[in-house]
Protein backbone atom coordinates (compact mmCIF):
# COMPACT_ATOMS: atom_id res chain seq x y z
CA UNK A 1 0.00 0.00 0.00
CA UNK A 2 1.42 3.25 -0.69
CA UNK A 3 2.01 5.68 1.40
CA UNK A 4 0.73 9.06 1.22
CA UNK A 5 2.00 12.69 2.89
CA UNK A 6 -1.27 14.55 1.45
CA UNK A 7 -4.53 13.87 3.19
CA UNK A 8 -7.49 12.35 0.97
CA UNK A 9 -10.77 14.51 0.83
CA UNK A 10 -11.36 17.85 1.65
CA UNK A 11 -8.17 17.99 4.21
CA UNK A 12 -6.41 17.46 0.81
CA UNK A 13 -4.27 20.49 1.26
CA UNK A 14 -0.37 21.80 1.01
CA UNK A 15 -1.42 24.17 4.48
CA UNK A 16 -3.18 21.20 6.22
CA UNK A 17 -0.95 18.68 5.62
CA UNK A 18 2.32 21.12 6.83
CA UNK A 19 0.62 21.73 10.05
CA UNK A 20 -0.62 18.24 10.02
CA UNK A 21 3.07 16.83 10.03
CA UNK A 22 4.82 19.55 11.38
CA UNK A 23 2.34 20.21 14.53
CA UNK A 24 2.59 17.07 16.12
CA UNK A 25 5.85 16.96 15.26
CA UNK A 26 6.71 20.21 17.55
CA UNK A 27 4.35 19.41 20.16
CA UNK A 28 6.35 15.90 20.78
CA UNK A 29 9.72 17.75 20.73
CA UNK A 30 7.94 20.40 23.10
CA UNK A 31 6.97 17.60 25.39
CA UNK A 32 10.53 15.33 24.88
CA UNK A 33 12.52 18.48 26.20
CA UNK A 34 10.38 19.49 28.66
CA UNK A 35 10.50 15.40 29.86
CA UNK A 36 14.01 15.30 29.08
CA UNK A 37 15.15 18.14 30.62
CA UNK A 38 13.22 17.47 34.15
CA UNK A 39 15.00 14.02 34.15
CA UNK A 40 18.37 15.70 33.75
CA UNK A 41 18.11 18.40 36.69
CA UNK A 42 15.95 15.88 38.79
CA UNK A 43 19.08 13.66 38.48
CA UNK A 44 21.68 16.57 38.71
CA UNK A 45 19.65 18.23 41.75
CA UNK A 46 19.48 14.87 43.43
CA UNK A 47 23.03 14.12 43.17
CA UNK A 48 24.26 17.61 44.28
CA UNK A 49 22.38 17.29 47.65
CA UNK A 50 22.85 14.06 48.48
CA UNK A 51 26.87 14.97 48.15
CA UNK A 52 25.84 17.69 50.55
CA UNK A 53 23.76 15.18 52.55
CA UNK A 54 26.04 12.54 52.85
CA UNK A 55 29.04 15.33 54.11
CA UNK A 56 27.07 16.90 56.98
CA UNK A 57 26.50 13.30 58.13
CA UNK A 58 29.63 12.23 58.60
CA UNK A 59 30.80 15.52 59.93
CA UNK A 60 28.45 15.13 62.46
CA UNK A 61 29.43 11.38 62.68
CA UNK A 62 33.19 12.09 63.41
CA UNK A 63 32.43 14.51 66.04
CA UNK A 64 33.45 12.47 69.29
CA UNK A 65 31.55 14.96 71.75
CA UNK A 66 27.77 15.64 71.87
CA UNK A 67 26.94 16.79 69.49
CA UNK A 68 24.42 19.83 69.86
CA UNK A 69 22.25 20.53 67.05
CA UNK A 70 20.45 23.97 65.80
CA UNK A 71 17.19 23.97 65.65
CA UNK A 72 15.50 24.21 62.19
CA UNK A 73 12.43 26.20 60.97
CA UNK A 74 10.02 24.17 59.37
CA UNK A 75 8.79 26.70 57.05
CA UNK A 76 12.77 26.43 55.69
CA UNK A 77 13.04 22.84 55.65
CA UNK A 78 9.99 22.97 53.20
CA UNK A 79 10.74 26.01 51.24
CA UNK A 80 14.79 26.17 51.29
CA UNK A 81 15.62 22.68 51.70
CA UNK A 82 17.16 23.04 55.21
CA UNK A 83 18.92 19.56 56.60
CA UNK A 84 17.22 18.01 59.82
CA UNK A 85 19.65 16.14 61.41
CA UNK A 86 19.07 13.45 63.69
CA UNK A 87 21.68 11.56 66.08
CA UNK A 88 21.02 8.07 67.63
CA UNK A 89 22.74 6.36 70.21
CA UNK A 90 24.17 2.99 69.24
CA UNK A 91 21.60 1.12 71.08
CA UNK A 92 19.03 2.99 68.43
CA UNK A 93 17.50 6.15 70.79
CA UNK A 94 16.74 8.96 69.47
CA UNK A 95 19.87 11.30 71.12
CA UNK A 96 18.96 14.73 69.54
CA UNK A 97 17.37 16.24 66.46
CA UNK A 98 17.13 19.97 65.02
CA UNK A 99 13.51 19.25 64.50
CA UNK A 100 11.83 17.19 66.77
CA UNK A 101 8.65 17.20 64.74
CA UNK A 102 9.50 15.66 62.20
CA UNK A 103 10.02 12.04 63.47
CA UNK A 104 11.03 9.89 60.46
CA UNK A 105 12.86 6.53 62.13
CA UNK A 106 16.24 5.22 61.70
CA UNK A 107 16.59 4.00 58.85
CA UNK A 108 17.73 -0.16 59.06
CA UNK A 109 20.93 0.07 57.03
CA UNK A 110 23.09 3.09 56.06
CA UNK A 111 23.24 4.37 53.28
CA UNK A 112 20.33 6.94 51.05
CA UNK A 113 16.82 5.99 51.47
CA UNK A 114 13.59 7.71 50.73
CA UNK A 115 10.96 7.54 53.59
CA UNK A 116 7.19 8.79 53.49
CA UNK A 117 5.77 9.91 56.30
CA UNK A 118 2.25 11.82 57.07
CA UNK A 119 1.72 12.54 53.28
CA UNK A 120 5.53 13.80 53.12
CA UNK A 121 8.27 12.66 50.84
CA UNK A 122 12.20 12.62 53.03
CA UNK A 123 15.21 12.10 51.36
CA UNK A 124 17.27 10.16 54.07
CA UNK A 125 20.86 9.49 53.99
CA UNK A 126 21.75 7.33 57.18
CA UNK A 127 25.32 6.60 58.60
CA UNK A 128 27.48 5.17 61.95
CA UNK A 129 30.39 6.42 63.61
CA UNK A 130 33.25 3.85 63.33
CA UNK A 131 34.59 5.62 66.70
CA UNK A 132 31.84 5.75 68.38
CA UNK A 133 29.10 3.94 67.28
CA UNK A 134 26.40 6.54 67.22
CA UNK A 135 24.69 6.74 63.95
CA UNK A 136 23.69 9.91 62.18
CA UNK A 137 20.28 10.54 59.82
CA UNK A 138 20.48 13.60 57.95
CA UNK A 139 17.03 14.53 56.38
CA UNK A 140 15.51 16.53 53.43
CA UNK A 141 12.64 17.56 52.11
CA UNK A 142 11.43 15.66 48.81
CA UNK A 143 8.96 17.65 47.77
CA UNK A 144 11.60 20.78 47.65
CA UNK A 145 13.89 18.40 45.64
CA UNK A 146 11.31 17.79 43.38
CA UNK A 147 10.36 21.55 43.29
CA UNK A 148 13.94 22.65 42.82
CA UNK A 149 14.08 20.29 39.54
CA UNK A 150 10.87 21.59 38.27
CA UNK A 151 11.84 25.33 38.45
CA UNK A 152 15.54 24.38 37.23
CA UNK A 153 13.69 22.01 34.21
CA UNK A 154 11.29 25.01 33.94
CA UNK A 155 13.88 27.55 33.49
CA UNK A 156 15.54 25.61 30.70
CA UNK A 157 12.78 24.60 28.57
CA UNK A 158 11.05 28.15 29.47
CA UNK A 159 12.65 29.62 25.86
CA UNK A 160 11.51 26.46 23.66
CA UNK A 161 8.07 26.69 24.98
CA UNK A 162 8.13 30.37 24.67
CA UNK A 163 9.35 30.03 21.15
CA UNK A 164 7.09 26.64 20.18
CA UNK A 165 3.75 28.94 19.47
CA UNK A 166 5.94 31.55 18.16
CA UNK A 167 7.35 28.94 15.26
CA UNK A 168 3.97 27.39 14.80
CA UNK A 169 2.33 30.96 14.21
CA UNK A 170 5.36 31.78 11.73
CA UNK A 171 4.36 28.02 9.89
CA UNK A 172 0.83 28.86 9.71
CA UNK A 173 1.91 32.46 7.85
CA UNK A 174 4.30 30.97 5.90
CA UNK A 175 2.43 27.98 5.02
CA UNK A 176 -1.07 30.29 4.49
CA UNK A 177 1.80 32.61 1.99
CA UNK A 178 2.60 29.58 0.28
CA UNK A 179 -1.24 28.13 -0.42
CA UNK A 180 -1.96 31.92 -1.41
CA UNK A 181 1.09 31.73 -3.80
CA UNK A 182 0.07 28.54 -5.91
CA UNK A 183 -3.51 30.17 -5.48
CA UNK A 184 -2.82 32.88 -7.50
CA UNK A 185 -0.80 30.45 -10.17
CA UNK A 186 -4.35 28.49 -10.42
CA UNK A 187 -6.00 32.16 -10.26
CA UNK A 188 -4.03 33.58 -13.38
CA UNK A 189 -4.86 30.43 -15.16
CA UNK A 190 -8.90 30.77 -14.25
CA UNK A 191 -8.56 34.13 -15.86
CA UNK A 192 -7.18 33.17 -19.24
CA UNK A 193 -9.13 34.33 -21.78
CA UNK A 194 -9.64 32.06 -24.91
CA UNK A 195 -8.64 34.57 -27.06
CA UNK A 196 -5.67 35.49 -25.70
CA UNK A 197 -3.74 32.26 -23.84
CA UNK A 198 -0.80 33.88 -21.89
CA UNK A 199 1.79 31.41 -20.41
CA UNK A 200 1.85 31.67 -16.83
CA UNK A 201 4.49 33.67 -15.53
CA UNK A 202 7.27 30.59 -13.54
CA UNK A 203 9.64 33.39 -11.84
CA UNK A 204 7.56 32.95 -8.07
CA UNK A 205 6.52 29.11 -8.65
CA UNK A 206 8.25 27.08 -6.26
CA UNK A 207 10.44 24.16 -7.97
CA UNK A 208 7.91 21.55 -6.66
CA UNK A 209 5.07 23.08 -8.97
CA UNK A 210 7.08 24.28 -11.30
CA UNK A 211 7.12 21.16 -13.49
CA UNK A 212 3.58 21.23 -13.46
CA UNK A 213 2.91 25.10 -14.46
CA UNK A 214 5.65 24.46 -16.98
CA UNK A 215 3.08 21.12 -18.65
CA UNK A 216 0.26 23.57 -18.22
CA UNK A 217 2.37 26.24 -20.53
CA UNK A 218 2.87 23.46 -23.35
CA UNK A 219 -0.87 22.79 -23.43
CA UNK A 220 -1.99 26.09 -23.64
CA UNK A 221 0.68 26.70 -26.01
CA UNK A 222 -0.98 23.70 -27.93
CA UNK A 223 -4.39 25.37 -27.40
CA UNK A 224 -2.68 28.59 -28.59
CA UNK A 225 -1.84 26.67 -31.85
CA UNK A 226 -5.44 24.61 -32.06
CA UNK A 227 -7.26 27.79 -31.96
CA UNK A 228 -5.15 29.82 -34.37
CA UNK A 229 -5.89 26.99 -36.56
CA UNK A 230 -9.43 26.73 -36.08
CA UNK A 231 -9.35 30.95 -36.82
CA UNK A 232 -7.57 30.09 -39.83
CA UNK A 233 -9.59 27.91 -40.97
CA UNK A 234 -13.06 29.62 -40.40
CA UNK A 235 -11.59 32.76 -42.06
CA UNK A 236 -10.60 30.83 -45.34
CA UNK A 237 -13.45 29.30 -45.66
CA UNK A 238 -15.61 32.40 -45.19
CA UNK A 239 -13.21 34.06 -48.04
CA UNK A 240 -13.64 31.22 -50.17
CA UNK A 241 -17.68 31.13 -49.63
CA UNK A 242 -18.22 34.56 -49.68
CA UNK A 243 -16.85 35.26 -53.44
CA UNK A 244 -19.35 32.83 -55.17
CA UNK A 245 -22.28 33.44 -52.84
CA UNK A 246 -22.14 36.53 -54.15
CA UNK A 247 -21.33 36.11 -57.76
CA UNK A 248 -24.65 33.91 -57.52
CA UNK A 249 -26.39 36.70 -55.88
CA UNK A 250 -26.07 38.84 -58.86
CA UNK A 251 -26.84 36.40 -61.09
CA UNK A 252 -29.79 35.79 -59.33
CA UNK A 253 -30.00 39.85 -60.03
CA UNK A 254 -29.46 39.48 -63.35
CA UNK A 255 -31.77 36.55 -64.15
CA UNK A 256 -35.15 38.00 -62.06
CA UNK A 257 -35.97 40.36 -65.02
CA UNK A 258 -36.18 37.73 -67.30
CA UNK A 259 -38.50 35.46 -65.14
CA UNK A 260 -42.30 35.07 -65.83
CA UNK A 261 -44.36 36.21 -62.84
CA UNK A 262 -46.56 33.39 -60.84
CA UNK A 263 -44.99 30.30 -59.19
CA UNK A 264 -41.88 30.67 -60.58
CA UNK A 265 -41.13 34.43 -58.93
CA UNK A 266 -42.64 33.38 -55.58
CA UNK A 267 -39.88 29.96 -56.28
CA UNK A 268 -37.26 32.17 -56.83
CA UNK A 269 -38.09 34.25 -54.04
CA UNK A 270 -37.05 32.26 -52.07
CA UNK A 271 -33.76 31.30 -53.68
CA UNK A 272 -33.24 34.56 -53.07
CA UNK A 273 -33.81 34.92 -49.23
CA UNK A 274 -31.37 31.23 -49.43
CA UNK A 275 -29.03 33.20 -50.64
CA UNK A 276 -28.99 36.33 -48.69
CA UNK A 277 -29.19 34.28 -45.64
CA UNK A 278 -26.01 32.14 -46.94
CA UNK A 279 -24.36 35.60 -47.45
CA UNK A 280 -25.14 36.48 -43.78
CA UNK A 281 -24.20 33.92 -42.41
CA UNK A 282 -20.95 34.02 -43.80
CA UNK A 283 -20.28 37.66 -43.15
CA UNK A 284 -20.88 36.98 -39.60
CA UNK A 285 -18.69 34.04 -39.35
CA UNK A 286 -15.97 36.25 -41.19
CA UNK A 287 -16.56 39.11 -38.16
CA UNK A 288 -16.66 36.38 -35.37
CA UNK A 289 -13.69 34.83 -36.36
CA UNK A 290 -11.83 38.41 -36.72
CA UNK A 291 -13.50 40.02 -33.61
CA UNK A 292 -12.04 36.71 -31.53
CA UNK A 293 -8.13 36.66 -32.72
CA UNK A 294 -7.66 40.43 -33.01
CA UNK A 295 -5.83 42.17 -30.38
CA UNK A 296 -8.76 44.31 -28.06
CA UNK A 297 -8.94 47.72 -28.52
CA UNK A 298 -7.97 50.24 -26.65
CA UNK A 299 -10.20 51.69 -24.34
CA UNK A 300 -11.43 54.87 -25.20
CA UNK A 301 -14.08 57.43 -23.41
CA UNK A 302 -17.39 57.24 -25.27
CA UNK A 303 -20.83 59.16 -25.19
CA UNK A 304 -23.12 56.51 -24.79
CA UNK A 305 -25.84 58.61 -26.06
CA UNK A 306 -24.28 59.49 -29.05
CA UNK A 307 -23.20 56.37 -29.82
CA UNK A 308 -26.86 54.45 -29.48
CA UNK A 309 -28.21 57.45 -31.66
CA UNK A 310 -25.67 56.24 -34.26
CA UNK A 311 -26.67 52.57 -34.22
CA UNK A 312 -30.17 54.00 -34.32
CA UNK A 313 -29.62 55.91 -37.58
CA UNK A 314 -27.36 53.01 -39.00
CA UNK A 315 -30.72 50.57 -38.93
CA UNK A 316 -33.37 53.14 -39.51
CA UNK A 317 -33.34 52.17 -42.90
CA UNK A 318 -33.84 48.55 -41.94
CA UNK A 319 -36.85 49.46 -39.55
CA UNK A 320 -38.63 51.61 -42.19
CA UNK A 321 -37.88 48.62 -44.61
CA UNK A 322 -40.03 46.46 -42.29
CA UNK A 323 -42.40 48.87 -41.16
CA UNK A 324 -40.92 48.54 -37.74
CA UNK A 325 -41.33 52.23 -34.99
CA UNK A 326 -38.02 52.71 -33.90
CA UNK A 327 -37.56 54.72 -30.87
CA UNK A 328 -34.72 56.24 -28.64
CA UNK A 329 -35.23 56.89 -24.85
CA UNK A 330 -32.96 58.69 -23.07
CA UNK A 331 -33.80 59.13 -19.19
CA UNK A 332 -32.55 62.28 -17.15
CA UNK A 333 -30.55 60.46 -14.95
CA UNK A 334 -28.27 59.49 -18.61
CA UNK A 335 -28.73 62.98 -20.14
CA UNK A 336 -25.44 64.50 -18.65
CA UNK A 337 -23.02 61.44 -17.35
CA UNK A 338 -24.05 58.57 -19.85
CA UNK A 339 -20.16 57.47 -20.97
CA UNK A 340 -18.49 54.37 -20.97
CA UNK A 341 -14.24 53.73 -21.28
CA UNK A 342 -13.97 50.74 -23.55
CA UNK A 343 -13.36 49.79 -27.21
CA UNK A 344 -15.23 51.88 -29.59
CA UNK A 345 -15.86 48.69 -32.62
CA UNK A 346 -16.82 46.46 -29.84
CA UNK A 347 -19.75 48.73 -28.30
CA UNK A 348 -21.01 49.61 -31.62
CA UNK A 349 -20.89 45.83 -31.83
CA UNK A 350 -22.87 44.89 -29.49
CA UNK A 351 -25.73 47.94 -29.87
CA UNK A 352 -26.14 47.03 -33.82
CA UNK A 353 -26.77 43.24 -32.97
CA UNK A 354 -29.24 43.75 -30.17
CA UNK A 355 -31.40 46.16 -32.50
CA UNK A 356 -30.91 44.56 -35.46
CA UNK A 357 -31.94 41.34 -33.52
CA UNK A 358 -35.24 42.88 -32.39
CA UNK A 359 -35.78 45.07 -35.80
CA UNK A 360 -35.61 40.91 -37.71
CA UNK A 361 -37.77 39.45 -35.09
CA UNK A 362 -40.39 42.13 -34.33
CA UNK A 363 -43.35 41.34 -36.81
CA UNK A 364 -43.96 44.12 -38.93
CA UNK A 365 -45.66 47.36 -37.49
CA UNK A 366 -44.31 46.86 -34.43
CA UNK A 367 -42.16 49.02 -31.83
CA UNK A 368 -38.80 49.03 -30.75
CA UNK A 369 -37.88 51.04 -28.20
CA UNK A 370 -33.88 51.79 -27.29
CA UNK A 371 -33.87 53.35 -23.80
CA UNK A 372 -30.82 54.66 -22.36
CA UNK A 373 -30.37 55.06 -18.16
CA UNK A 374 -28.33 55.39 -15.03
CA UNK A 375 -27.69 52.98 -12.18
CA UNK A 376 -26.06 52.80 -9.11
CA UNK A 377 -23.34 50.52 -11.12
CA UNK A 378 -23.59 52.53 -14.40
CA UNK A 379 -25.17 53.30 -17.41
CA UNK A 380 -27.24 50.66 -18.61
CA UNK A 381 -29.38 50.31 -21.85
CA UNK A 382 -32.19 48.06 -22.76
CA UNK A 383 -33.38 47.53 -26.45
CA UNK A 384 -37.49 46.31 -25.87
CA UNK A 385 -39.20 44.88 -28.92
CA UNK A 386 -42.95 43.75 -29.45
CA UNK A 387 -42.03 40.07 -30.86
CA UNK A 388 -42.88 36.86 -30.06
CA UNK A 389 -39.85 36.75 -27.24
CA UNK A 390 -37.93 33.61 -26.50
CA UNK A 391 -39.35 30.82 -24.80
CA UNK A 392 -37.81 30.96 -20.99
CA UNK A 393 -36.53 26.72 -20.99
CA UNK A 394 -34.33 28.44 -24.39
CA UNK A 395 -33.08 31.53 -23.22
CA UNK A 396 -30.00 29.98 -21.87
CA UNK A 397 -29.01 28.93 -25.25
CA UNK A 398 -29.58 31.80 -26.63
CA UNK A 399 -25.97 33.08 -27.04
CA UNK A 400 -24.68 29.70 -28.39
CA UNK A 401 -23.34 29.59 -31.54
CA UNK A 402 -25.69 28.82 -34.41
CA UNK A 403 -28.08 28.35 -32.41
CA UNK A 404 -31.88 29.53 -33.44
CA UNK A 405 -35.21 29.05 -31.54
CA UNK A 406 -37.30 26.13 -32.81
CA UNK A 407 -39.93 27.34 -35.29
CA UNK A 408 -38.37 30.88 -35.78
CA UNK A 409 -39.06 32.13 -39.18
CA UNK A 410 -37.33 35.08 -39.59
CA UNK A 411 -33.91 35.40 -41.50
CA UNK A 412 -30.36 34.86 -39.55
CA UNK A 413 -27.41 32.68 -38.62
CA UNK A 414 -26.98 32.32 -35.25
CA UNK A 415 -24.18 34.70 -34.51
CA UNK A 416 -24.96 37.41 -34.05
CA UNK A 417 -26.03 37.57 -29.96
CA UNK A 418 -23.00 35.19 -30.00
CA UNK A 419 -21.03 38.43 -31.50
CA UNK A 420 -22.78 40.82 -28.99
CA UNK A 421 -21.99 38.90 -26.01
CA UNK A 422 -17.52 38.39 -26.67
CA UNK A 423 -18.27 42.46 -27.07
CA UNK A 424 -19.73 43.00 -24.37
CA UNK A 425 -17.34 40.94 -22.15
CA UNK A 426 -14.76 42.73 -24.03
CA UNK A 427 -16.25 46.04 -22.64
CA UNK A 428 -16.62 44.89 -19.35
CA UNK A 429 -20.54 44.51 -20.10
CA UNK A 430 -23.03 41.41 -20.28
CA UNK A 431 -26.21 41.36 -21.85
CA UNK A 432 -29.52 39.76 -20.03
CA UNK A 433 -32.26 38.79 -22.13
CA UNK A 434 -35.78 38.30 -20.41
CA UNK A 435 -39.64 38.55 -21.91
CA UNK A 436 -41.67 40.95 -21.30
CA UNK A 437 -44.01 40.49 -18.63
CA UNK A 438 -46.89 43.15 -19.92
CA UNK A 439 -47.14 41.88 -23.44
CA UNK A 440 -44.88 39.82 -25.59
CA UNK A 441 -42.08 40.98 -26.34
CA UNK A 442 -37.94 40.92 -25.55
CA UNK A 443 -36.04 43.12 -22.95
CA UNK A 444 -32.17 43.00 -24.35
CA UNK A 445 -30.40 44.36 -21.20
CA UNK A 446 -26.67 46.09 -21.60
CA UNK A 447 -25.27 46.61 -17.90
CA UNK A 448 -21.90 46.72 -16.13
CA UNK A 449 -20.60 43.63 -15.16
CA UNK A 450 -20.63 44.48 -11.55
CA UNK A 451 -24.22 45.64 -11.40
CA UNK A 452 -26.54 43.84 -8.69
CA UNK A 453 -29.87 42.29 -9.12
CA UNK A 454 -31.32 45.87 -7.42
CA UNK A 455 -30.69 47.98 -10.94
CA UNK A 456 -33.36 50.29 -11.41
CA UNK A 457 -36.05 49.69 -13.88
CA UNK A 458 -36.54 51.27 -17.07
CA UNK A 459 -39.30 53.06 -17.81
CA UNK A 460 -42.37 50.45 -16.93
CA UNK A 461 -40.66 47.30 -17.73
CA UNK A 462 -39.68 45.34 -14.06
CA UNK A 463 -35.91 45.20 -13.26
CA UNK A 464 -34.05 42.31 -15.20
CA UNK A 465 -32.56 39.40 -13.21
CA UNK A 466 -28.92 39.07 -12.89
Amino acid sequence: MRWHVLPAGPMCSLRRALLLWLVPLFLLVGAASAALSYWTYNRMVGQFMDEQMEQLAQSIALQEEHVSLRKADPERVHSWGVYIAQVWTPDGRLDASSLPDVAVPLAPRPGFSDVALDGKLWRVVTTASPITGKQVQVLQSGDFRRKLAVERAGAAIAPVMILLPLALLILWGVAGKLSREIHAVGEQLARQDVNTLDDLPLTRVPSEIAPLVGSFNALLARLREAIAQKRRFMQDAAHELRTPITAVALQLENVRRDLPSGACQQSFSQLEAGVSRAQRLVDQLLKMSRNEGATPEAPVTIDLQAQVHQSVDGLIALADQRGIDLGLVVDESARKSAVLRCGAGDLRSVLDNLIENALRYTPEGGVVDVRLAGSAAGPVIEVVDTGPGIPPDQLPRVFDRFFRVPGTTARGSGLGLSIAQNAAQRCGLRIVLRNRTDRSGLVARIEPLLASAAAPRLGSEPALAS
